[in-house]
């Protein structure tokens, strides 16, 4: 049964104390430490021109794809990527039938992750209900995920596993809401430094939201001055705190007051700014926003035995990737952010001596069609991802490598691919090295009953 935050907070409190007991049941009581890292890229990033085949037959197939006229002084011709560009960024291990694969040469910081065993590609994955091969889709002979190709609804899609727009929980969530007894500070289990988050979002377990420059609050009560008064700042802070006899503004006061506790545990534990070693870390931070983001998260991760977490589940992203047009000009760009963040935040997890307990992974709408429109790409459907961290067994793909071309058995039209590895499988292999166990996994992945879970083997440890 599905209840939303407002039946249980207008009269549901039995069935929440229901919930939580059992989340308490299932929870791990577990001593040691581990974090989830949601990366997503809002809009839909372009996979075909972010891990990219390199040899000489498959390359083929793609750069006469997407080909067109030269863009000046650029590695590309149309949106395609000259093969003679990929050479310094070429993956050694290659794929069956000798395959092989490289990364955009704006990402050289995440061939040098993979090359070293701390990150993996996972192909071809998206959103599905039950498994499906094009002559299903044709015939719609199997349940397929709702409003596909539309943005709201599938990043929905991919953040809950299991609805589209309107959806109220995710899957993230729901594997904290059976973490949340072994944390000294529940409403730290999810925390997103990107704006509100369904991904985050569980049936008891709240998402907290924080902004790049860490804990924020009301400026008045942090200075203690209101219009040059500290009583006018007492005043304020007992307008917000109070509680009035209506259900409404209980509801209000209790929020306030969990936000102004959040903010004097966060300043207590990680301060007002970043210390030296992790401004080094994060080299790129003043001008990279991912960086900024994934520099908070770190800062938690540091602060975790001051808080009295054991598992914690984070979002951070970033937008821009909804590249119909200038593909060329701006999808580099994007990617070089992504690659710079993304090894930063690895260097601090070494840094602080916890690689092996934080694992990260890219996230995304949908993919992008393999046609060219002209100078970019149209909404698609699977996607290649990335996972990363010292838990991680890299160096390697996972999945199923799709054929490259507009006609094969893999893509349901101008190579929009049709997933060959689901968003439960992913999921479950992720929540399950959290500590979610078998029995549990349906609550956190709904759909997970319908696929072949724990096949891909991603991670070293369960």
């Amino acid at each position: 049964m599905q209840l939303n935050r407002r039946q249980f907070s207008l009269g549901g409190a039995g069935l929440l104390t229901s919930l939580g007991l059992m989340a308490e049941a299932s929870a791990q009581s577990a001593s040691d430490y581990k974090a989830l890292v949601c990366i997503f890229l809002y809009g839909a990033n372009d996979h075909y021109n972010t891990l990219i085949p390199y040899d000489v037959d498959t390359h083929a197939q793609y750069f006469n794809i997407r080909k067109g006229t030269a863009v000046s002084g650029t590695a590309y011709e149309g949106i395609a990527l000259a093969r003679s560009w990929l050479a310094d960024t070429t993956l050694s291990t290659p794929l069956s039938g000798g395959r092989q694969m490289a990364v955009n040469p704006a990402m050289p910081e995440i061939k040098t992750l993979f090359e070293s065993g701390r990150a993996a590609w996972l192909l071809n994955v998206g959103s599905l209900v039950a498994p499906t091969t094009r002559t299903q889709y044709d015939n719609k002979s199997v349940p397929l995920p709702p409003k596909l190709f539309s943005h709201n609804d599938q990043q929905a899609y991919w953040q809950s596993s299991a609805q589209t727009e309107g959806a109220q929980t995710g899957w993230g969530g729901r594997a904290a809401d059976l973490m949340l007894s072994g944390n000294g500070k529940a409403n730290l289990t999810c925390v997103s430094v990107n704006g509100n988050a369904l991904f985050l979002s569980g049936q008891t377990a709240l998402a907290g939201q924080l902004s790049t420059s860490g804990a924020t609050t009301v400026n008045a009560l942090r200075s203690n001055s209101l219009f040059g008064s500290s009583s006018a700042a007492a005043a304020l802070r007992t307008l917000m705190t109070h509680t009035p006899p209506t259900l409404l503004g209980a509801e209000y006061t209790q929020i306030n007051r969990r936000a102004l506790d959040a903010y004097d545990t966060l300043v207590g534990a990680i301060g007002t700014s970043a210390s030296a070693a992790m401004n080094g870390w994060f080299a790129t931070s003043a001008s990279n926003t991912l960086s900024a983001q994934l520099k908070v998260v770190a800062r938690l991760i540091e602060a975790r035995a001051v808080l009295g977490m054991r598992r914690q589940v984070f979002l951070v992203g970033m937008g821009g990737f909804d590249l119909h047009d200038n593909l060329p000009s701006q999808h580099p760009g994007l990617l070089q952010k992504l690659s710079q963040a993304s090894k930063e935040f690895d260097d601090a997890m070494q840094g602080l001596g916890m690689s092996n307990q934080v694992t990260s992974f890219t996230a995304s709408d949908f993919g992008r069609t393999l046609a060219s429109n002209g100078d970019g790409s149209d909404h698609g459907w699977g996607s290649h991802h990335l996972v990363m961290g010292g838990a991680v067994k890299g160096k390697a793909f996972y999945g199923t490598a799709p054929e490259i071309g507009l006609t094969h058995s893999q893509q349901v039209g101008s190579g929009r691919l049709l997933p060959s590895t689901s968003i439960e499988q992913l999921g479950a292999e992720l929540a399950r090295w959290m500590g979610v166990s078998t029995s549990d996994m349906p609550l956190v992945l709904p759909n997970s009953r319908n696929f072949d879970l724990y096949k891909l083997g991603l991670m070293t440890s369960a």
